[in-house]
C-alpha cells in the first residue's frame, strides 16, 4: 500500500460501537459524556437511592429517636439540592447533544421513554416533597444556609395527599431506576457495547 492510499484509509471504529443491527456508530468528542455530566449523573443516582432509604427508615422512627428531627432535615435539604441538579441536567440535556442510545430501534425508543419517565418521576417526587414540607406555611431550610419559601401552603389535605403521591412516585422511581441499571448492564455484558463505560469514563 502506498502513502497516498494509507492516508485515505478509513479510521477503525471505536471499541463497542457496533450495534446488533450491524450498522456502525462513530463517537467523536462531541458524543462523549463530559466529566461534569457524568458527575451529575452519579450524584443524582446516589441522592435518589439515599433519600429513598432515608425516607423509608424515617417512617420507623419514634418521637424520642435522635434522628426524628435530624432525618427530615437531611431529607429536605438533599432533596432541594437534587431538585436544582435535576433542573440543571434537564437544561443541559435540551441544549447539548446527547450520545445516541445503543440497540435496536425499539430499544432506542424504550430508552427515550424510560429517560422521560425518570425525569418526570423525579420532578413529581421532589415537588410533592416540597408540598409536604410547606403545608404548614413554613419554608424549607437547606442545611441552615438558606430557606426556600413556602409558595404553596394551606391547601386542603395538602400534606396527606402530597405524601401519598410522594411515596408511590418514589417507589415507581426506584423500580424504574433498577430497570435503567439492568438495561445498561445488558448492553455491557450481553451486547458488548460501551453504554456503561461511557458513563464511567470517556471513550478512548
Amino acid at each position: 500500500m502506498n502513502k497516498l492510499s494509507a492516508s485515505n484509509h478509513t479510521p477503525s471504529r471505536p471499541h463497542g460501537s457496533a450495534n446488533p443491527c450491524g450498522s456502525t456508530e462513530f463517537y467523536d468528542r462531541a458524543g462523549r459524556y463530559s466529566a461534569l455530566r457524568r458527575a451529575l449523573h452519579w450524584l443524582s443516582a446516589l441522592a435518589i437511592v439515599g433519600l429513598f432509604a432515608l425516607g423509608w427508615w424515617m417512617t420507623s422512627l419514634g418521637y424520642y429517636d435522635a434522628w426524628y428531627q435530624l432525618g427530615p432535615w437531611w431529607h429536605r435539604s438533599v432533596g432541594v439540592i437534587l431538585l436544582v441538579l435535576t433542573l440543571v441536567r434537564l437544561a443541559w440535556r435540551w441544549s447539548q447533544t446527547t450520545p445516541q442510545a445503543h440497540g435496536t430501534r425499539n430499544e432506542q425508543r424504550a430508552a427515550l421513554v424510560g429517560h422521560v419517565l425518570l425525569y418526570v418521576l423525579m420532578l413529581v417526587v421532589m415537588i410533592s416533597g416540597y408540598l409536604i414540607s410547606t403545608a404548614d406555611g413554613r419554608g424549607i431550610k437547606v442545611f441552615d444556609l438558606f430557606e426556600v419559601p413556602a409558595v404553596i401552603s394551606g391547601l386542603k389535605d395538602q400534606a396527606s395527599l402530597a405524601g401519598e403521591v410522594h411515596w408511590y412516585a418514589a417507589c415507581v422511581l426506584i423500580i424504574l431506576s433498577l430497570g435503567h441499571a439492568a438495561a445498561a448492564f445488558k448492553h455491557h455484558l450481553l451486547d458488548g457495547q460501551d453504554t456503561l463505560r461511557r458513563m464511567i469514563r470517556p471513550l478512548r
